[in-house]
């Protein structure tokens, strides 16, 4: 690995400690419901560093907890990519690959890099 690429991946690290929780942005009740959604298989992970919906929900207030999390990873991915001088795309797929990838827990659901919801 490159010392560019370690870079990145030590500031996709130290963000996503930042939004992993997403304790800045989200409520312990909209991280509760994404826990449950994501024991249902209804959200998961997704490649690109954001979480996704496996299959469709009317539920408002998971939308609005998926939403939460979500624009604190992006924040955090942005202020990432700015140090390493990279995109935040890359930031963000960095983190997928080095944090999350390792930590969905059995049985739960995430879409891999061809688009594909895959269960762990």
């Amino acid at each position: 690995m490159s010392f560019r690429k370690a870079f990145v991946v030590t500031a996709a690290v130290a963000a996503l400690g930042i939004a992993a929780g997403a304790a800045l942005a989200q409520t312990p009740a909209q991280k509760s419901l994404i826990d449950a959604a994501k024991a249902q298989g209804t959200v998961g992970e997704q490649s690109d560093g954001y979480l996704g919906f496996r299959t469709p929900s009317s539920d408002g207030s998971l939308t609005q907890a998926v939403q939460a999390t979500n624009d604190a990873r992006r924040a955090a991915y942005a202020r990432s990519a700015q140090a390493a001088g990279t995109a935040p795309d890359v930031a963000a797929a960095r983190a997928f690959e080095t944090i999350v990838l390792p930590r969905i827990s059995s049985g739960q659901w995430y879409r891999n890099a061809s688009g594909q919801w895959v269960q762990r």
